[in-house]
């Protein structure tokens, strides 16, 4: 059995090595995305003026009018002093040809107290790279690869990130039952006079004495048992933060396809109006009849009616669903109590009609284990000190995808070299054998 766990743990690492790499350090980085994006990017992420906030909502009237090929899709309703509004955008339908416009952007950088444009981007962009682009091009890469779309789907990297994600998870399992110490079996009494009093010592050591040595680094005993060491000791010491960051990688990237149906098989998993409706089609988007400031003010009546103190931080429409939601927060709260994000209300865009909520940590257990997904693989869950972790743990990733490569590389030359010795030996022996004539023959 250990031959055989020995063979897949070798081969699922081969597979999913270089898969893993670009995760650990894209994983590493984007911990701090927003840090590094407002450092990259103080021409768009800072704004000088002072002054009263100039009205959300007439902003989104203005950026439609000027580019009536896009509409807006989600908008802070307020931000600190001295930062911009991040507005993001959606194209629309071109009449033309039925087919949605292809503009270079979809976010713009307003100056909250003069309204003026301070710039845009494309967030995502695959090429060319460049400081704008730099940390959305590494967090997309994160999940998706920038796998393109394929008749007419745009999930392959999200479903072949998520297919290796099940089988890293399956393999943690595999590699920590190979560093479990195996057990000799003595058969008969006989076995046991023949062997040494010194062969016995090791026979007689409990589970944790003979498991012990596998938890530590050789740290002078030459590279190729330090590079052993690393990727064994390195995977026990860890393993319980890399069996969630696999498991979470699975579960966010196959949510809706894989994850979801299996929550729902063993618990109630309560359905958000998203997963009750069927995603429209990319060239046939939903168009709203109702605008964001209705929706806001319906919103902020019915929380305020449940008596929630927060106020409306911002306001998202999404044309595959064709449902409003606006979420409710403090300025700087960023990702909310725990990473798990803020209180929210859903409408739809066409009437208005309410369609339900999303409260952070409540609803029955599967609904509170859904929602600590995210969290968890970000590090979020702690707030600075778990992405901390989670940014180390990224290297840590990465280091295990290298130094398991290598092992496999030294193994696979040792056996090339022992070949081929045994050949030049073999071969040599039958000539010694043969004599002259057979080898003039």
């Amino acid at each position: 059995m250990r031959r055989v766990f020995g063979l897949l743990h070798r081969w699922i690492g081969l597979l999913t090595a270089s898969f893993l790499l670009i995760s650990g350090v894209t994983g590493a980085v984007i911990s701090w995305d927003h840090e590094l994006d407002d450092w990259l990017n103080p021409d768009l992420m800072e704004a000088k003026s002072v002054g009263t906030v100039f009205p959300v909502l007439d902003i989104v009237k203005q950026i439609e009018a000027r580019y009536p090929q896009v509409r807006v899709t989600f908008l802070p309703l307020a931000v600190e002093p001295g930062e911009s509004l991040h507005i993001s955008v959606q194209p629309r339908v071109n009449p033309a040809t039925g087919k949605l416009y292809v503009p270079s952007f979809n976010q713009i950088f307003i100056d909250p107290a003069t309204g003026n444009e301070l710039g845009k981007r494309q967030w995502g962009a695959v090429w060319p790279i460049t400081k704008e682009t730099f940390v959305s091009f590494l967090y997309r890469l994160h999940y998706t690869l920038h796998i393109p779309e394929l008749w007419g789907i745009d999930r392959w990297g999200l479903w072949l990130l998520g297919i290796i994600a099940i089988i890293w998870t399956l393999d943690c399992f595999v590699g920590i039952y190979l560093t479990l110490p195996a057990k000799r079996r003595i058969t008969s009494e006989n076995e046991i006079n023949n062997i040494s009093k010194d062969a016995l010592i090791p026979m007689n050591r409990s589970f944790w004495q003979r498991w012990q040595p596998m938890w530590k680094v050789r740290w002078s005993s030459g590279s190729t048992k330090l590079n052993f060491d690393l990727h064994r000791a390195f995977s026990l010491w860890t393993w319980i933060l890399l069996f969630i960051i696999a498991f979470t990688a699975f579960s966010l990237n196959l949510s809706r396809e894989v994850f979801f149906p299996l929550m729902s098989m063993v618990s109630t998993v309560t359905p958000s109006p998203f997963d009750q409706r069927k995603r429209a089609s990319k060239h046939e988007p939903i168009e709203p009849r109702l605008g964001f400031g209705e929706i806001i003010e319906r919103a902020s009546a019915q929380a305020m009616a449940r008596g929630w103190k927060d106020p409306a931080g911002s306001a998202s429409y999404s044309s595959n669903f064709g449902i409003y939601s606006v979420q409710f927060y403090a300025l700087g709260a960023d990702h909310g109590a725990g990473g798990v994000g803020h209180p929210r209300l859903y409408y739809d865009g066409q009437d208005g009609r309410y369609l339900g909520d999303r409260q952070p940590w409540t609803g029955t257990a599967a609904d509170i284990f859904v929602q600590a997904q995210f969290p968890l693989h970000s590090g979020r869950i702690l707030g600075l000190p778990g992405r901390i972790l989670i940014s180390i743990m990224g290297l840590v990733v990465a280091m295990l995808s290298v130094t398991g490569v290598v092992i496999w590389w030294r193994k696979r030359k040792a056996r090339a070299l022992a070949l081929a010795r045994f050949d030049v030996t073999s071969h040599s022996t039958i000539r010694a054998q043969s004599g002259p004539l057979a080898t003039y023959k």
